[in-house]
């Protein structure tokens, strides 16, 4: 368990009744991901209606909403349905660290209709100031990215877009193309043919394209043929 100095409050709100329990603040987030133990979250096993005032939950309360009296079990429950107090410099802390990779998810999959090349991350983190995007700290970058692409399509010519290609490799090539072509894209589908020549359908992130065939073309020597199929 951690230290009681550590500690924040971890709030559970559940059919009008107000749960709390006392956690350290990284490990409670991290075990939010599945990346520690409930042991090392928690500063004490008591379940409380207010910290604060140091009213406990009672036994019957717990029975009646949570089905259960283990308090490890409804520990887990609010950390993962709850919210935990976190302090304005972690808020912070946790938006930057959002903002970066809502940056980097742009780079990768999005590119300047105009020219078909990516932004640069300065240009997309200025847009994002420009649109005066608000960045959710809790979700996920997946989640947030389609909706803040329309926010700054205001401001920056942007398409976020995956295109399927078709690419065929020589034999000689083939084996050493194919760790490329997983390291840059979903391979959709692929032909080994008994040659030894490799045909493939892949899905890249349109911002990833150029790279993808520049590290193709560096290994071939440009001995490849491609067809762009669609956009996805």
């Amino acid at each position: 368990m951690t230290s009681i100095e550590n500690s924040v409050i971890a709030r559970l709100k559940k059919q009008g009744n107000n749960f709390e329990i006392l956690v350290d603040l990284e490990k409670a987030l991290a075990f939010k991901e599945g990346k520690s133990p409930l042991k090392e979250v928690l500063t004490t096993e008591d379940v409380f209606k207010d910290v604060k005032k140091g009213l406990h939950a009672s036994e019957t309360e717990m029975q009646d909403i949570f089905k259960t009296n283990d308090k490890k079990k409804i520990a887990e429950i609010i950390i993962q349905q709850g919210e935990i107090q976190l302090t304005a410099e972690h808020k912070n802390k946790l938006r930057e660290e959002k903002k970066k990779k809502i940056i980097n998810l742009i780079v990768r999959n999005a590119v300047d209709p105009k020219n078909n090349i990516p932004h640069p991350p300065q240009r997309i983190e200025a847009a994002l100031e420009e649109a005066k995007v608000k960045i959710d700290e809790f979700k996920s970058a997946e989640k947030q990215i389609q909706d803040i692409i329309k926010q700054i399509s205001s401001v920056l010519p942007i398409s976020y877009e995956k295109r399927q290609i078709a690419i065929d490799i020589p034999a000689q090539f083939s084996g050493q193309s194919y760790h490329i072509l997983k390291q840059y894209a979903k391979i959709i589908r692929d032909n080994w043919k008994s040659d030894g020549n490799l045909s493939v359908i892949i899905e890249v992130p349109a911002g990833m394209q150029n790279d993808l065939f520049d590290a193709l073309n560096k290994l071939t020597h440009g001995h490849i043929e491609s067809k762009i199929l669609g956009n996805k």
